[in-house]
């Protein structure tokens, strides 16, 4: 039996149990019902929703208080290790991190030039169908009205409701709506925060982390807070006596810079309010998709247990399990229980299950360098990275980065504007579409595996992938292919049927013969990037 074969066998055994009345809270307000917090529960009921492997494109806006300084991705760490640049930026611009820390970074984030329905028109417009917004990142600020976190953005910073503001502009736009979450390692990558410095005037003077309880808070902005919850409290403190930078560094990755799935051995209940804020997350904004920025799933059997809750809300609400939750490297156990997540990076074959990849144009958090050096990601390189992996049965999600106020650049409009562009004619080829029988030809070889874009040699006009829709076959040219071309996997008698037709999406037919070496067709010059020719005739599909 092929894996598809095996997943209607199934969807068809498994569908008995999917009753809605089956549906119940738990007492930790988990949804009970017939998913159970195990991985062959999940493998046994999950069914990939319909609405995902048509939608192809989504849209993430990975936006919250780290986006503030403009540096790029893990600010609320690096501007506690002396030496790294965030370091030297904070220190020149906020303060020493003695008294201004990543607690005051948030409370700057005002959001200002935040226009989400206008910001969701131009993601739509560019071709997404789904979009997600960011709930919690490792700084551990829930970017929603949070019942088990004081540290929200109601209280701090925008005073808003940013995750349900953008569910609602993106539900009015007809879009579906996810949410992700990374708070699950909060807890290790906030410890350089309880450090200090170990060279300099301040050597030896721990930071705010290290210092501050809610009582010192009284007449601060941060009155009734405690930062111990924002900062998770001190499970791998940096010990006193260390007096170069490269100790410190050294003691960092070895004590708390690992990425692990585990919760700190010292506070097992920092396990159970992510428990309780990632349900409540689920049941406020009821997202169409869940993404875990987690191999697998985080805290073992905690991990499960929301996994199951978000399935049962599913089938409460919609009769069926009709969401996507994701994380990264699925081990056999894990494959068909949830959606696969290949954070940038590629496979370099076609899956038999739907997966996703994601990517941004640039740093996941705002970096104005990009725009100055104009180095984010062109759209031509966007859609080229789309039909890859649309024709290995996977969906890419990319990460439009904003500024603190909420904003975008100009480059980035030029990026989304080149989308859509491409859109008007080559969406045929990708929405609603469906894998052929091999992804494409060509002579550039992607190594598979997570955040290994750096490595990705450019595309030619010899690479072509392939998607097919309502019938008809799309050959997708990932470089900029002129004049006569060949398409090699359709040389006759390595493919079956007869083709009839050549169409040049938003060019009209073009001429095209066929015989052993493959199919040959006249692409006009001058076309812009990634061209697409519909394939038309017998017995292809």
């Amino acid at each position: 039996m092929t894996m598809l074969g095996r997943r209607s066998f199934l969807a068809g055994t498994a569908a008995l149990g999917l009753a809605r009345a089956a549906c119940a809270a738990s007492p930790m307000g988990t949804m009970r019902g017939p998913v159970q917090p195990s991985w062959s529960s999940l493998v046994a009921n999950y069914r990939y929703p319909d609405w995902f492997r048509d939608a192809k494109l989504g849209m993430w806006s990975h936006w919250g208080p780290q986006s503030v300084p403009a540096q790029g991705d893990w600010y609320g760490r690096f501007m506690y290790m002396q030496g790294h640049p965030m370091y030297e930026h904070h220190r020149k611009t906020y303060g020493h991190p003695s008294v201004s820390g990543m607690k005051d970074i948030q409370n700057l984030w005002t959001a200002d030039k935040w226009e989400p329905d206008a910001l969701i028109a131009r993601y739509q417009k560019a071709g997404a169908k789904y979009f997600m917004a960011l709930a919690c990142h490792h700084d551990n600020l829930d970017c929603y009205n949070s019942r088990y976190h004081a540290w929200n953005s109601l209280r701090v910073g925008p005073k808003k409701d940013v995750v349900g503001i953008w569910e609602q502009a993106a539900r009015r736009a007809g879009m579906k709506f996810g949410v992700s979450n990374h708070a699950a390692h909060a807890w290790h990558w906030y410890q350089p925060a309880y450090g200090y410095d170990p060279t300099g005037p301040k050597k030896g003077e721990r930071y705010d982390a290290f210092l501050l309880r809610k009582a010192d808070g009284k007449g601060q902005w941060w009155e009734g807070l405690d930062p111990q919850e924002l900062y998770t409290g001190g499970h791998a403190v940096l010990p006193d006596g260390i007096d170069t930078i490269e100790a410190m560094d050294t003691w960092h990755d070895a004590n708390n810079g690992q990425w692990i799935e585990t919760g700190p051995k010292d506070d097992p209940a920092y396990v159970t309010r992510w428990l309780l804020r990632q349900t409540d997350l689920v049941a406020k904004y009821k997202p169409d998709m869940v993404y875990m920025d987690d191999h697998e799933l985080p805290f073992g059997p905690v991990g499960l247990e929301a996994a199951a809750d978000y399935y049962n809300r599913s089938i409460d609400w919609h009769g069926k399990i009709d969401v996507v939750l994701t994380g990264k490297q699925l081990k056999p156990y894990a494959r068909f229980g949830m959606v696969q997540d290949v954070e940038r990076g590629f496979t370099d074959h076609l899956w038999d299950e739907p997966w996703q990849t994601d990517t941004c144009i640039g740093d996941w958090f705002y970096n104005a360098m990009r725009l100055h050096d104009k180095s984010y990601k062109s759209a031509e390189e966007v859609i080229q990275r789309l039909a890859d992996v649309v024709s290995k049965n996977g969906n890419l999600m990319l990460s439009i980065p904003q500024p603190g106020d909420g904003s975008i650049d100009s480059e980035t409009e030029k990026v989304l504007d080149g989308m859509a562009a491409w859109m008007v004619h080559g969406g045929e080829a990708i929405f609603g579409s469906r894998p052929w029988r091999i992804y494409g030809e060509g002579p550039t070889q992607l190594i598979a595996g997570m955040q290994n874009e750096e490595k990705a040699k450019p595309f030619t006009g010899q690479d072509i992938r392939f998607t097919t829709n309502k019938g008809a076959l799309y050959a997708l040219f990932l470089g900029r292919a002129s004049e006569p071309t060949t398409i090699r996997s359709l040389a006759r008698g390595r493919v079956d049927g007869q083709i009839e037709r050549v169409t040049l999406l938003g060019g009209g037919p073009i001429a095209f013969r066929q015989d052993g070496a493959g199919l040959h067709v006249d692409m006009p010059q001058g076309r812009d990037f990634v061209p697409v020719v519909r394939i038309d005739g017998r017995g292809l599909v």
